[in-house]
């Protein structure tokens, strides 16, 4: 599994599961299907070519021809292919007795069967006969695992690509994936610890070792992201509820934060007490 494969209208794909030919669905007629694509593939990269060829291909088969076309729909108008390829399932129908080969309320759609129930589909399938070419792209050449390595010096995420012996980089759509399902602790551990976050990192194995409780700590990409709107001139403090619930604290949760959070100096700590009774008078706590 793994291994990649394509056909000639750009629909590449990787294999994701291998089953025996006795579980794979059948025609009417009996005869096994090969593989078996993701109909998703066809509207998002709009390749209408590769049913045409399937269908003209399944024709081809019954009537003993071959066929080389070229893209003639620019000539003869926007409905040629679709009929030129209706007919000829037709008349393969008509040649072998099969009626369903072609079904005028569903051209082109075969009801086909399960091989480990024996028992139709609810829909009607698109089966067809189709060149799939193996790719060089194969999974023994491309497997890569890391536990720890190379970090960057601006982001402390780990580096990006299998040269540099980099990590699986968890993408944007991968984090909506992970939030769909509700993993919120998977979530956690991949935004943080297994990322850019240097205090549990470093903490870690000894918190394993220790049996202690894995603490979360700040990322580094958001200390960097406080860095970039300091040097537009907007100072960020941040502040969070204590357990207590009756007030906040004032200590930040970034170290890039102003050095006015961090001064001993007790002017600072009254100011910084003042902003906090003002937040609480707006939250109407005592």
């Amino acid at each position: 599994m793994g291994d990649k494969m394509a056909g000639r209208h750009g629909n590449k794909g990787i294999v994701s599961k291998i089953l025996p030919i006795t579980d794979m669905p059948f025609l009417p007629d009996g005869t096994p299907i090969d593989m078996i694509l993701n109909p998703l593939g066809v509207p998002s990269r709009m390749n209408v070519g590769q049913i045409y060829e399937c269908l003209l291909g399944l024709a081809g088969k019954y009537l003993g021809e071959h066929y080389k076309i070229k893209s003639f729909d620019e000539i003869y108008g926007p409905e040629a292919s679709r009929s030129f390829v209706f007919d000829k399932l037709y008349q393969a129908r008509l040649k072998t007795g099969l009626k369903w080969l072609f079904q005028p309320s569903f051209p082109g759609k075969i009801r086909i069967y399960d091989g480990r129930t024996g028992e139709t589909f609810h829909q009607r399938v698109t089966v067809g006969i189709a060149y799939m070419l193996r790719l060089v792209h194969m999974v023994d050449d491309k497997i890569h695992m890391r536990s720890t390595g190379p970090y960057s010096l601006v982001t402390q995420q780990p580096l990006r690509g299998r040269s540099k012996q980099g990590g699986q980089r968890l993408g944007e759509m991968e984090v909506w994936a992970l939030e769909g399902y509700g993993a919120a602790f998977t979530l956690l551990e991949m935004l943080t610890i297994k990322s850019d976050d240097m205090t549990g990192r470093m903490t870690l194995w000894s918190n394993f070792i220790l049996n202690k409780e894995i603490s979360i700590g700040t990322p580094e990409s958001f200390k960097v992201l406080v860095c970039e709107l300091q040097a537009l001139c907007l100072d960020i403090g941040l502040f969070r509820y204590t357990e207590t619930i009756n007030s906040l604290a004032s200590a930040p949760l970034s170290n890039t934060s102003s050095p006015k959070y961090f001064s001993n100096d007790k002017k600072e700590k009254a100011k910084n007490n003042l902003h906090l009774k003002e937040i609480n008078s707006l939250l109407n706590l005592p």
